[in-house]
């Protein structure tokens, strides 16, 4: 019965440990997690204060030096902070960090803007953003 009883007592003893180290995982990652929210006017700042934003129907980049007469890219590139050009690559957002001779998928299709915001896409090219 005192096997039976220890046995018990250690199970729980390590559940509890295993409880505290999962929530203490959790709470950490929720703080290290930039808050996300859809782009209010669906846009991203690239190099030299350049607006972009993106026609999803045909996956065309568009930008602006004062956000209100739009351009075609005509590459369909722009720049991140860390100084790599991204573009849209066959329903894929790919980077180069070598000019453009090769490309990479961007990993959770998110990149660091210009003006210290991280900026993604979701699964429907919606752009969202977040404060670094």
């Amino acid at each position: 019965m005192k096997k039976l009883m220890l046995v018990a007592a250690l199970m729980l003893a390590g559940a509890t440990v295993e409880a505290k180290t999962s929530v203490s995982n959790d709470v950490t990652k929720s703080y290290n997690e930039p808050k996300w929210e859809k782009s209010k006017e669906g846009t991203w700042v690239g190099a030299d204060k350049t607006w972009y934003k993106l026609n999803a129907k045909d996956a065309s980049v568009w930008w602006s030096k004062d956000g209100k007469k739009w351009e075609a890219v005509k590459d369909g590139m722009w720049q991140d902070k860390d100084g790599k050009w991204l573009k849209i690559v066959d329903k894929d957002l790919k980077w180069s960090a070598d000019g453009g001779k090769t490309w990479s998928q961007v990993p959770d299709w998110k990149w660091h803007g210009h003006d210290d915001v991280w900026n993604k896409f979701d699964k429907d090219w919606t752009p969202w953003t977040a404060k670094a």
